[in-house]
């Protein structure tokens, strides 16, 4: 393997860093008790990949098993217990453990611990993800043929 094509062509290089603190609030916040922080968006990363800091509340949430068509989706657990389910069986993962569901492997996550919990959730290449998680709570509106074509729109596929 070998290193892709240089995107950058300067020689002296430049002053480009974003920075987000810690304490910084959600950029969208769940019913459920958590929140979402978008920390890089394709937008921002020139469309290389999508970091969220995904916090639940001790409400039981997430997604049913499902996939993806066209990005790859990473979890790094960073606190509580979060079951991840790999295609095969739901894993009760813990702070530092790390999930990789390439393109077409089907996946899932939930807080079923009654605690909260926050991962965070990588996505390449960097697909506009922030549209489908802010319309997430919009769902209850939308007729099954509007959530069928909100699904398809952002590269979700239910098993």
């Amino acid at each position: 393997m070998t290193y892709p094509p240089p995107r950058y062509h300067g020689s002296t290089g430049e002053t480009s860093a974003t920075y987000r603190p810690a304490d910084a609030a959600p950029d969208l916040r769940h019913a459920t008790g958590g929140g979402a922080h978008y920390l890089a968006t394709g937008a921002t990363t020139n469309g290389q990949f999508g970091l969220y800091r995904w916090d639940m509340g001790p409400t039981p949430s997430g997604p049913a098993p499902h996939f993806h068509r066209s990005i790859s989706e990473s979890f790094f657990v960073l606190s509580g217990t979060i079951r991840i389910y790999d295609g095969r069986d739901w894993l009760d993962t813990g702070p530092g453990d790390f999930v990789h569901v390439p393109e077409g492997g089907v996946h899932a996550f939930r807080n079923e611990s009654g605690r909260p919990a926050s991962m965070l959730l990588h996505f390449a290449p960097g697909a506009p993800r922030e549209g489908y998680f802010e319309g997430l709570r919009e769902l209850a509106e939308l007729s099954e043929e509007e959530r069928t074509q909100f699904f398809l729109r952002h590269d979700t596929f239910w098993v």
